[in-house]
């Protein structure tokens, strides 16, 4: 179905199909025919061999793939195929040689949605995960819909990238309109493409092609590493199948308030992305003397603004404009080892030298079809799960008054999900996520309280959810993503509990990571 963008006085009402939430009976047979699927997949398991060139994995990773259900309600359907990466436990402690006992699979979903994450097998020789590479095959895949896993796609890629592009602060009624436009020929596209497919690309089949992985992995049982979106897919499968669990870590939590899904989320991640990017340039301020950007973070914002409107006049190279600069700035704000680079390249650029901008920023033609690929699948992900608003007087109100006090952010993510406003696949009501007491095993939550992409009252509100769960905190930090990473305190909470089973009782905390030192 065809979405009518109808202007008038200056503002856009999109008009869409009403959500519908599925019925207990559709409900019921999804039930079923995971169990189906899944007995399917215990029996026929995984045919794991070479990977091909294309996939670039090293020798040590051998990959498959898994047959799963297009549609669960009916699983002797049509069915779609999705990759699957593994590395096999080495077996042996790396620091003493001695045998190790296998503990089976441990699974990863890195998040997303779109993301895959084929390479999870190959942290088995970063020292960090060593010991978990021991005890562990560690397997990862492509969910539904991404990369070689049935692909979606809604557009063309050649025209993904469309080269220099403006990102303002606060866009005109025009550009609103441009925008509002751009997004509904966006949604058409990917149900011209995908077809009555659409809708059963959802995080709660995310979740049952995870059981079905269980099942073909030979697991009673599943051990599952999420991060950021991933744990919004544990969460589902710890609510849908709780006896299936034996250990699950949550890394850098979604909130998971039916309420919250997807467009309150949308908020709350602009309002955080403020408060990292002030983290940023108080960081670069204070490294004045490497940089010049300005001594304090007003000096450095102004430092930025100057920079955004240079190249809004002349991009940089002819490839790098402000919406490429505000991309690549926005990965600062997700990961602070970034931040020499990125202020590097600022600083080079204001003293004439715009090589290091244009190398992190610029768009790459040979990405574009991966890029368009995770767009793809994001949208269709989130607009599927969940009733958003279809009047964009709804978003203009609310991302108005938000940018007000978080201006780096919010309109971005407002032109990123603006497609789910003019949706034509049918909406779901999000799963009400919980555990009571008794029903999951220990599980784990990983939490930076400066987390930008999935702020820290997710991983609070996940905690209130799920009986039994432990949540470590990264004190003052905001990196997204801590499993492995520079925290020493938190990477030992989870090496304690991956092999061990031990949590820090309902609660901890770790002092945060180092800053990074500036350099080059």
């Amino acid at each position: 179905m065809r979405t009518a963008a109808l202007v008038a006085a200056g503002s856009l009402l999109l008009t869409t199909p009403a959500p519908a939430s599925p019925s207990t009976s559709t409900s019921t047979s999804e039930a079923r025919g995971t169990a189906v699927a899944a007995a399917r997949a215990a029996s026929e398991g995984i045919d794991f061999g070479p990977c091909t060139e294309e996939q670039e994995l090293p020798p040590t990773v051998e990959c498959g793939t898994l047959s799963v259900p297009l549609d669960y309600a009916r699983p002797d359907g049509e069915r779609i195929r999705l990759t699957v990466s593994r590395s096999r436990a080495t077996g042996k402690d790396p620091a003493t040689g001695r045998a190790v006992p296998r503990q089976g699979s441990l699974v990863n979903n890195p998040g997303g949605p779109g993301v895959s994450g084929m390479y999870f097998p190959m942290l088995g020789v970063v020292p960090g995960w060593k010991r978990l590479a021991a005890a562990y095959d560690l397997v990862g895949y492509a969910p539904r819909g991404v990369g070689r896993s049935a692909p979606l796609s809604c557009t063309d890629p050649a025209t993904f990238h469309q080269g220099p592009a403006p990102a303002p602060t606060h866009p005109t009624a025009a550009v609103k309109r441009e925008r509002a436009a751009r997004a509904a020929a966006y949604a058409r596209g990917c149900a011209e493409r995908a077809g009555d497919a659409l809708q059963h690309y959802t995080s709660p089949n995310n979740a049952r092609d995870l059981d079905v992985l269980r099942a073909a992995l030979g697991e009673t049982r599943l051990t599952f590493l999420g991060s950021s979106y991933g744990t919004y897919v544990g969460a589902l499968y710890a609510t849908l199948f709780p006896s299936h669990v034996r250990r699950m870590v949550f890394d850098s939590a979604v909130n998971p308030a039916p309420e919250r899904i997807w467009y309150r989320n949308g908020l709350a991640r602009s309002a955080a992305f403020e408060d990292r990017w002030a983290d940023f340039r108080a960081w670069a301020a204070r490294h004045h003397a490497a940089y010049g950007l300005g001594d304090t973070a007003r000096k450095v914002g102004d430092s930025y603004d100057v920079v955004r409107e240079r190249l809004a006049r002349e991009p940089a190279g002819g490839k790098v404009g402000p919406a490429q600069l505000h991309a690549s700035m926005l990965k600062a704000a997700y990961y602070d080892d970034h931040w020499p680079q990125r202020a590097h390249a600022l600083s080079a650029y204001l003293k004439g030298d715009p090589a290091p901008l244009v190398e992190q920023a610029e768009e790459q033609p040979e990405t574009a079809a991966e890029a368009e690929n995770t767009r793809a699948v994001y949208l269709a992900v989130q607009c599927n799960d969940a009733p958003w608003p279809t009047d964009f007087a709804v978003w203009d109100r609310d991302n108005t008054r938000l940018a007000r006090r978080a201006p780096f952010g919010t309109w971005d993510t407002v032109w990123t999900n603006l497609p789910c406003a003019s949706w034509p696949a049918p909406r779901q009501r999000p799963l009400d996520v919980r555990a009571g007491a008794g029903e999951l095993p220990p599980t784990l939550i990983l939490a930076a309280e400066r987390d930008a992409a999935t702020p820290y009252d997710g991983a609070l509100e996940l905690h209130r959810r799920l009986a039994g769960a432990a949540l470590v905190t990264e004190r003052d930090a905001g990196s997204h993503g801590l499993a492995g990473g520079a925290n020493a305190c938190v990477n030992a909470h989870l090496t304690a509990y991956l092999l061990e089973g031990r949590v820090p009782g309902r609660r901890a905390s770790c002092a945060p990571h180092p800053a990074p030192a500036p350099r080059a």
